[in-house]
């Protein structure tokens, strides 16, 4: 004999139906995440395992040059960073990016400012010249500023002409033509963050502070810079990271070991040499000072949008 069937109540089916529906929107975030999720855990985060564990390597007793074994030998970091040539050009390659960082952040702002407010139906011209050095090769762009700061290149030429440096005055090679090539290569990469910043400006605030008896100066350091200071914190980033990676120009303007940066050396240890570990050494302390400064400085800048 066949049990009676009992009716579900409507209520009980729509409770049903509301926990299925609650449980796929609880998990839909974490679908939409799952792709960059493998693709960082893939690009990045087992890379930079294997460049841990490589750091930690030693040679194989008797063994062909460039073999390794797993030694797990923390001893790698001391004796690679006691080195005098490797720790002078790792501050080297800091202090020049800091430069080239804050001359790249002196003149982008006002070039983002004049685009940005001023420029008009120029403003896209001037945006495309911002980005032309793209289409041209890093190197070659590079190549270029040796003839522009060359014994007979124009800026010399034009300050031994106007008498204010010796006949042999020279820029290249020297710590200066380095820190001018990374200034102009990366100079791109600061103008247009703090451009899309000084672009969404609501210019009428600073219209209010005007009207408030601020002056122009007072009104930009109360109300324009500290609205556009995602923009300066993004292009100083993108700045100042790749550039103290950077070894084209040093290699290309330096010219010499006193003007060598740690991505010069980290290249000789890997390509030339094949001392893997204390290449892996210096790639892995160069990108955890990298992580803990940029996050210093988010933190101190406090711009909610990069947090």
């Amino acid at each position: 004999m066949n049990a009676p069937v009992v009716p579900v109540p409507a209520a009980g089916v729509q409770a049903v139906r509301s926990t299925k529906a609650g449980t796929r929107r609880r998990w839909t975030p974490y679908l939409l995440l799952l792709p960059g999720l493998l693709w960082l855990g893939i690009f990045f985060i087992i890379p930079l395992a294997s460049l841990l564990m490589q750091s930690l390597q030693t040679p194989v007793p008797n063994g062909l040059a460039g073999q390794f074994q797993q030694t797990w030998r923390f001893q790698n970091y001391i004796d690679t960073l006691s080195q005098p040539n490797f720790y002078n050009a790792m501050i080297r390659s800091f202090t020049y990016s800091f430069i080239a960082t804050v001359l790249a952040l002196l003149i982008a702002y006002p070039l983002a400012y004049a685009i940005a407010l001023r420029a008009g139906r120029a403003k896209p011209l001037l945006l495309v010249l911002v980005v032309a050095p793209f289409f041209v090769s890093f190197i070659l762009r590079t190549i270029a500023w040796k003839q522009v700061l060359g014994a007979e290149g124009p800026v010399v030429s034009t300050l031994q002409a106007l008498h204010l440096v010796q006949q042999n005055f020279t820029i290249y090679p020297s710590s200066a033509a380095v820190i001018a090539g990374l200034t102009y290569n990366f100079l791109p990469f600061m103008t247009l963050p703090i451009f899309a910043s000084l672009d969404r400006l609501d210019t009428r605030l600073v219209e209010a502070a005007n009207d408030l008896y601020a002056g122009n100066l007072v009104a930009f350091r109360k109300v324009t810079l500290p609205l556009t200071m995602p923009g300066v914190v993004a292009g100083t980033l993108l700045t100042f990271i790749p550039a103290s990676g950077d070894y084209i120009n040093s290699e290309l303007l330096g010219g010499s070991v006193n003007t060598t940066m740690i991505g010069k050396v980290i290249d000789s240890r890997f390509l030339v040499l094949s001392d893997y570990p204390a290449a892996s050494v210096l790639s892995f302390t160069l990108m955890s000072i990298i992580l803990a400064a940029v996050w210093l400085y988010v933190r101190k800048a406090g711009t909610e949008e990069l947090v």
